[in-house]
């Protein structure tokens, strides 16, 4: 009867020193409490029973201690994962923060680089019709110096440095020297155009070259993470998968989020307390506590959603080619912001939220359902 009666004290231990509901202190007074004595109670001058009841409550206390070196076992491993899961999301916060910045360098270079072409071919199309200019001053300086001319624009900087010889050796006829001065101002347009246009293109090879070093980087750090939460691969399979079959029975979206969301009990107690804690924490300080967005180990949203107006990134750089509530075409209004982003840019979700749905959905390609508490689900 004792030994039954120190099974269940061992089995509570445990699960507390998991679960870390109670303090330590909690802990160990129901672990201490005396067993519950037989219903014969044998006389106390029995030395014998005396002496196991001693050793039955010494054992007693040594698996207490083990109890409790086990659940400091257990916090130091809680701390540390939780350390290392914050370390790995602020170092993919960061590389994303920086990929972005790539993506943004090569953009504006390429801006750059469509009006520098476009002058380049609009000079030698102009070059191109006066060849017979560059003849003539060529020829000229055959004459002088009895030497064969160079290729006609084999090279702008060749024809540049016949053109500036002739004008300085008085070569050039009066009524051709007009002409000569314009030519050599395009000439010396177009070389320092190629010089310009070399230099972006290095600079663009550079940011490619960085931006794929990044990219790497940030798939490193997201394999790790997975490794480290790879106790709950086979859970967030089975909820993929039951998101999946959701996704195939839904006619539309409204249903897709309506039947998710009935699936969804424990993450939508969650997003609602959130939302009541920013509430009050709104209340009390007449503005969100914006600390909370730089610790990258929260579990729940920092903010309420509704309350992160005009503090929300866009999702990927591009071009907004729609706008909420304009016209669709087709007399209804836009639900959402289109953008027209890069190919292979990178998207990273605006606000935090529980994954609900992520995978293929009909004509849409694929698609990201964010449940971001409060009522509102974010679609990318």
């Amino acid at each position: 009867m004792h030994a039954a009666s120190r099974s269940p004290v061992v089995l509570r231990s445990l699960m507390l020193a998991v679960a870390g509901v109670l303090p330590l202190g909690l802990l160990a007074a129901s672990a201490q409490a005396p067993p519950t004595p037989p219903q014969a109670e044998t006389p106390p001058a029995n030395l014998d029973t005396l002496k196991a009841r001693d050793q039955e409550l010494e054992a007693l206390r040594a698996e207490q201690r083990r109890t409790l070196e086990n659940e400091a076992r257990l916090k130091r491993e809680i701390e540390s994962i939780g350390d290392d899961r914050r370390k790995f999301n602020q170092q993919i916060i960061d590389t994303a923060s920086r990929v972005v910045g790539v993506e943004e360098r090569i953009a504006q270079t390429q801006e750059r680089l469509e009006p520098l072409d476009d002058r380049e071919q609009a000079l030698r199309a102009s070059l191109e019709q006066r060849r017979g200019v560059i003849a003539e001053v060529l020829a000229a300086l055959q004459r002088i110096g009895r030497q064969a001319p160079p290729g006609l624009l084999i090279r702008a900087e060749d024809a540049l440095q016949s053109v500036r010889s002739a004008m300085m050796l008085g070569a050039v006829l009066p009524e051709m020297r007009q002409q000569t001065e314009v030519l050599a101002a395009d000439l010396a347009e177009l070389v320092r155009l190629r010089q310009q246009i070399a230099a972006e293109r290095d600079r663009l090879a550079r940011d490619l070259f960085v931006l794929a070093d990044e990219r790497q980087r940030l798939s490193l750090f997201i394999e790790e993470r997975q490794k480290r939460l790879a106790e709950v691969e086979q859970a967030l399979t089975d909820e993929r998968q039951r998101a999946a079959e959701l996704a195939r029975q839904a006619e539309n979206l409204n249903q897709l989020i309506a039947k998710l969301e009935h699936g969804l009990d424990t993450a939508s107690r969650a997003a609602r307390a959130a939302a009541r804690s920013s509430e009050d924490g709104k209340a009390a300080s007449g503005r969100p506590d914006l600390a909370a967005l730089k610790d990258p180990g929260r579990l729940s949203p920092a903010i309420a959603f509704a309350s992160a107006k005009g503090m929300l990134p866009l999702p990927v750089n591009g071009a907004r080619i729609k706008e909420f509530g304009a016209a669709d075409g087709l007399g209804g209004t836009e639900k959402g912001v289109s953008i027209a982003a890069r190919p292979g840019g990178q998207i990273t979700a605006p606000c935090d939220g529980w994954v609900v749905y992520a995978g293929p959905f009909r004509n849409y390609g694929q698609l990201l359902i964010l449940n971001a508490g409060g009522g509102y689900h974010v679609l990318l």
